[in-house]
């Protein structure tokens, strides 16, 4: 395993700029909002998933992206062929 600072240093231009892209469009949305134009039931749904997200993100420990794959996926499925028409 390759040393903690090592990993910051080669990853962090990288994972600076997408949170500077979620940044960015969080302000649009905010700024749109503020415009008059309401979010859709859907929108607010996927803007709630967003929050949860980030608060994952802050939140110590060494599964965040396991528990981020998890918020973002559809619940298991048995007869999931059938509803998708395969």
């Amino acid at each position: 395993m390759r040393p903690a600072s090592q990993i910051l240093s080669e990853s962090f231009l990288e994972v600076r700029a997408k949170l500077l892209e979620v940044a960015a469009t969080l302000d649009r949305i905010e700024r749109s909002g503020s415009a008059g134009d309401a979010l859709s039931a859907d929108a607010e749904e996927q803007r709630a998933q967003l929050d949860t997200a980030i608060r994952i993100l802050l939140d110590n420990g060494a599964d965040r992206a396991e528990r981020l794959q998890k918020l973002f996926s559809r619940e298991y499925e048995s007869n999931w062929r059938q509803e998708m028409d395969l």
